[in-house]
This record gives C-alpha cells, structure tokens and sequence, in this order.
C-alpha cells in the first residue's frame, strides 16, 4: 500500500514540476474565444472581452502576455 502512495505522490510531484506550454493553458476560455472569434470577428465587444479573460487566465498561470 506504501507503494503505491509514494508512486502516486511521485507522479504528482512530476505532473506539477512539467512546465505547462502556452497552447495548453487556459482551454475553457481559449475555447470560448476562438469560437467567438469565428463567429463574429475578432473586433466584436464580446469576442475582446473573452480576449481579456483569455489573456488573464494565461497571466494567473504564470505567462507573460
């Protein structure tokens, strides 16, 4: 039972210490304003705000953006 404690703390601590890449961030609001996007261009009000959400969820994850 130890084992499997200390193998299951190990690859926490790995998943943790892996750097998260740019383009895997933040999916819910990437998705929401990608789609927005699509739909009705990047200068509509609404898609820039989920812009901006998208933006500070990528801030709070530790990117400089």
């Amino acid at each position: 039972m130890g084992s499997a404690a200390s193998s299951t703390a190990r690859s926490a601590t790995t998943t943790a210490a892996a750097p998260k890449k740019l383009c895997c961030a933040c999916p819910e609001t990437k998705a929401a304003r990608d789609a927005c996007v699509v739909t009705r261009g990047e200068t509509d009000a609404r898609c820039v705000e989920l812009a901006e959400k998208h933006r500070t969820c990528l801030r709070d994850a530790g990117f400089d953006v």
